[in-house]
């Protein structure tokens, strides 16, 4: 690493000569570029540890490009083999990719069945949703009437258990030279982390604004008398803790089992693993949901047991 940093330094310094006067902290240090630095560091706007952060990501670049060269010459993710964890065989290997996830859904998976999961809201290829009767939203009105893809198993709860997401990574530094972590550190930097994200089996068209009041939530069963949020929409929503309708009871369980089981490096809660199988048993698979699991497994390469077993069992 410091030999590359050490060439790519030389190069930038050999396009052009400078007088001994321009040179910065170092003989090997030269050209135009370092005279805009010696101006700018003149002048109060400039900071050396700029001058760092720029090397660190022109090595950076050529780190990338050398893992994509090595990636197609031997058919082997050079990136993940940086990565804390092996990628599960179990889950999605064939596409890390959330966009191309959510079109592939779109297009190919409920172009025939275009309802949303927790209220049953028809939608049209445009994602533009018609709202059931009664329907009601205490907030984001705005995304009340568009199709947006829940995670049934949010992004945060699996995102959590990488390291990345908890405490950032060294390649994670924005333009600024700031460092950041979270969701987009994971999904600049593992894979395992974007293969989930983008697992067909664990997305499901909702409510725009469905899916944002639900957030992380984990879910519940909720005492009786707890009302829908939602109006005619058997959603419910308290205390950072939802409940389904029971229509939506059985998809949600058999994704979140499997999410369980295809990935090591995600784990429910007891509690949750409990509730999740007496949704599954209480709950069984409509047709629908059978023939979705079907067209996902043709695409994205893996079976959702869960669902694939209790389909065969009718």
């Amino acid at each position: 690493m410091r030999r590359r940093k050490s060439l790519i330094r030389s190069l930038l310094g050999s396009v052009i000569r400078v007088p001994r006067t321009t040179r910065y902290r170092s003989r090997r240090r030269r050209g135009p570029l370092y005279t805009l630095v010696a101006i700018l560091s003149a002048l109060g706007i400039y900071h050396v540890g700029y001058f760092d952060s720029f090397i660190d990501s022109v090595t950076d670049y050529f780190d990338v490009a050398k893992a994509q060269v090595t990636q197609v010459a031997t058919g082997t993710s050079a990136k993940a083999s940086s990565q804390a964890g092996a990628v599960s065989t179990k889950g999605n290997t064939t596409n890390d990719s959330f966009q191309q996830a959510k079109r592939t859904l779109e297009q190919k998976v409920v172009n025939d069945h275009r309802f949303t999961i927790y209220c049953n809201a028809p939608f049209d290829a445009r994602k533009n949703i018609t709202l059931p009767a009664g329907f009601v939203t205490p907030s984001h009105e705005n995304r009340a009437t568009k199709v947006e893809w829940e995670h049934v198993v949010p992004a945060e709860n699996f995102g959590r258990f990488f390291k990345e997401w908890r405490d950032g990574d060294p390649q994670c530094i924005d333009n600024n030279g700031k460092r950041f972590k979270g969701r987009h550190c994971a999904e600049k930097v593992n894979m395992q982390y974007r293969y989930m994200q983008a697992d067909m089996h664990n997305l499901f068209p909702a409510i725009g604004a469905v899916n944002a009041l639900r957030s992380n939530y984990n879910f519940v069963q909720f005492p009786a008398g707890v009302q829908p949020m939602f109006g005619t929409c058997e959603m419910k929503i308290m205390d950072k803790k939802a409940e389904p309708p029971n229509s939506a009871k059985g998809p949600v369980a058999r994704a979140t089992l499997y999410m369980d089981w295809a990935y090591p490096i995600f784990n429910l809660s007891n509690q949750q693993k409990q509730l999740m199988q007496a949704w599954d048993k209480e709950y069984p698979p409509e047709p629908w949901e059978c023939e979705r699991e079907l067209k996902i497994e043709k695409l994205q390469g893996n079976p959702n047991p869960f669902v694939k077993e209790a389909c065969a069992g009718k």
